[in-house]
């Protein structure tokens, strides 16, 4: 006899939805006053909407206005989100290389110290970021790295490590040594064991932990502007260098919206890929 799935819907009340529909609103408000004036040439208080758009001041204006600006060679954008992708994939993947073998470590082994060292990994998440920048930088110019790639993913990896290693000690903790052990039982090598039982269990965390630890990355601003040192643009110092005079244009506008997109599309791919279901059955399941 076959059992009818129960429906799990169930009716909200009007104060559920009206709850929902104002967690929504402070959402994504913010962004509709950036939408509308990335599309606005003319803007003055008290007018509502703009009281002339971009599209029609187009053809009249000397220079890129808007959108035609933020997608011109003359905005820099793809030169920043080329350095901001690429930094934060080899932050990413020295990151994972890091934490993955010190996660174990700090899950499953007892030692002396080890709240000391668990500490000691929390401090980039209390320390000021413009007391690390300051530090790092009188550092770095002396060993000729202040300005350079190398200098910055090595400074972007000294607040991502603390969220990657805690998600992975978490993971870890949550995956027990039976599952290992019975593999060593019936024959498989630490490598086996590691590439066919351990990693496709850990792989939902670890997709987790590289996709906020690629977030985190592509947002840090302070340490970028202190360790570039104007030589290499990212899409938080180009957003900055736009909106430091105090303006909100329609191009500043623009860029703030596209600088948004990263952490919407992470937010869409965890969504799709890290669910509750796959921490517990894995991705080979």
């Amino acid at each position: 006899m076959a059992i009818r799935r129960r429906n799990d819907r169930v009716n909200l009340s009007p104060f559920q939805k009206f709850y929902l529909l104002v967690a929504g609103a402070v959402i994504i408000g913010p962004f509709v006053p950036l939408l509308i004036q990335s599309f606005a040439f003319q803007w003055d208080w008290p007018n509502v909407l703009p009281s002339e758009w971009w599209w029609s001041a187009r053809t009249r204006a000397r220079l890129p206005q808007g959108w035609d600006y933020v997608l011109s060679p003359y905005s820099r954008l793809l030169e920043a989100t080329v350095n901001t992708v690429a930094i934060g994939l080899v932050v990413m993947v020295i990151c994972l290389a890091i934490c993955l073998p010190a996660a174990r470590v700090l899950a499953r082994e007892k030692f002396r110290g080890k709240n000391g060292f668990e500490f000691f990994l929390s401090l980039p998440l209390i320390v000021p970021e413009s007391a690390i920048g300051i530090a790092l930088l009188m550092i770095f110019i002396r060993l000729g790295l202040a300005g350079s790639y190398a200098g910055i993913i090595i400074a972007h990896l000294i607040p991502t490590i603390p969220y990657m290693i805690r998600m992975l000690t978490a993971v870890y903790q949550g995956l027990g040594r039976e599952f290992e052990e019975q593999a060593y039982i019936l024959g498989a090598s630490r490598w086996q064991t590691l590439r066919m039982v351990t990693l496709p269990m850990l792989m939902p965390g670890v997709v987790a932990g590289c996709l906020f630890t690629f977030l985190v990355s592509t947002n840090i601003f302070l340490l970028t502007f202190f360790l570039g040192q104007g030589r290499i643009i990212t899409l938080p110092t180009l957003l900055f260098s736009k909106i430091s005079g105090g303006t909100l244009d329609a191009s500043a506008a623009g860029l703030t919206l596209l600088v948004s997109l990263p952490g919407i599309i992470l937010l869409i791919v965890s969504e799709r890929f890290i669910k509750e279901e796959a921490f517990g059955k894995g991705f080979g399941a």
